[in-house]
């Protein structure tokens, strides 16, 4: 097979998650308690033998840069594998100027570096599992200038909205790349993952620039629609977009149907993270727990149920956490009751009693604040 170069990008400019994503990027943020979002797309490369894995970030870089570490989380080869993090500054003119082939073009030379004939493109802000090595191959076979990924969808009208769509020709050829704009259920989402030669994404890295500053890399596609071979392939299974605070909310909540996380989740096809020396939950007795994830070290003397639970959280006595995604080391003292919230890290509910939101719309408690 040959071999490919793996490169994960950050979220768009018009991918915002307020709150959370001031203190990190999408990439970075928690997922089911235990998780980062970038996980996903680093170990659908590891798991296709892909070797050298490039993650760019802009904004608040600390977050993923401490967890991604030297890439051996992820079983990367030790010897002749590695994982570069790679940045670029932000423009503070016009976040409109903040877009892939800006930070593509920031690091050309890594790039042009790297030995691999072929890259492949994958986001940091969407969930899925691929097995790479299918998707080259299938992408070498057709003879295509590029491959595009997408996933057939029967609810763009409530999700995926600021997501791409695809339209087909009946060869699977590509005939228009454009917005979700919630008009009609199904569509063809554009999963942001691409396949092509590294010869040729230089080429329209240089190309784009040129046409123009605010381009990204689906607009230079788009643009050269026309000359090139472009091809779209559907991904089965189970697929989801960070694209707004809701769709991050609902994502974590999603995961406590069963049948849903296990498929994603599979002994054959391992989503590396981080793991932590920390001691079991500790139920204390009259605790509640109900279709609940729960991680290690958490303390619970109170209520839990439909929620997701990050490393270290104490859940105090008398306190009822309902509906919400709990991210690490956060403190919900006694009496508090809580339904639909998302707590960041380190936060404490310790003089508020009751904070009530809806499915629709569920509130934001600020990383490290005490209510």
């Amino acid at each position: 097979m040959p071999r490919a170069l793996g490169i994960v990008t950050p979220s768009g400019n018009n991918m915002k998650v307020h709150g959370m994503d001031f203190y990190r990027p999408i990439s970075a943020f928690s997922f089911l308690g235990r998780y980062r979002i970038v996980d996903f797309p680093v170990s659908n490369m590891s798991n296709s033998d892909i070797e050298h894995i490039q993650v760019y970030v802009s904004q608040n870089p600390r977050s993923l840069a401490e967890h991604l570490g030297t890439g051996r989380t992820y079983n990367i080869n030790s010897k002749r594998g590695r994982l570069q993090l790679l940045f670029n500054q932000d423009s503070k003119v016009n976040e409109i100027y903040n877009t892939d082939i800006r930070a593509f073009a920031d690091n050309i030379d890594q790039i042009e570096l790297a030995s691999e004939p072929y890259v492949i493109i994958s986001p940091g802000y969407m969930i899925f599992k691929e097995d790479y090595n299918d998707l080259l191959r299938e992408h070498v076979a057709s003879g295509a200038d590029v491959t595009l990924l997408y996933h057939k969808v029967d609810n763009a009208d409530k999700s995926f909205r600021n997501c791409r769509t695809i339209g087909l020709n009946r060869q699977k050829g590509i005939k228009s790349i454009g917005w979700n704009d919630g008009a009609i259920p199904e569509a063809n989402i554009f999963m942001d993952t691409y396949v092509m030669t590294k010869e040729l994404f230089l080429k329209l890295i240089r190309k784009a620039q040129k046409i123009s500053s605010v381009y990204r890399l689906v607009d230079i596609i788009n643009e050269e629609n026309d000359e090139l071979d472009i091809r779209g392939l559907s991904h089965k299974g189970y697929f989801n977009a960070i694209t707004d605070f809701k769709s991050y909310y609902d994502a974590n909540i999603e995961m406590l149907d069963f049948d849903k996380a296990k498929d994603l989740f599979t002994d054959e096809w391992p989503i590396y993270t981080v793991t932590t020396d920390s001691c079991p939950v500790r139920y204390a007795k009259g605790s509640k727990v109900k279709n609940s994830v729960v991680a290690n070290g958490c303390i619970v003397e109170g209520t839990v149920e439909n929620s997701i639970i990050g490393r270290g959280v104490e859940i105090r006595k008398g306190a009822s956490v309902k509906n919400c995604v709990i991210l690490g080391h956060a403190k919900i003292g006694e009496g508090a009751k809580l339904e639909h919230q998302v707590v960041d890290k380190w936060a404490k509910i310790i003089n508020v009693k009751k904070l009530i939101a809806t499915a629709d719309n569920p509130g934001y408690i600020k990383r490290g604040d005490t209510l």
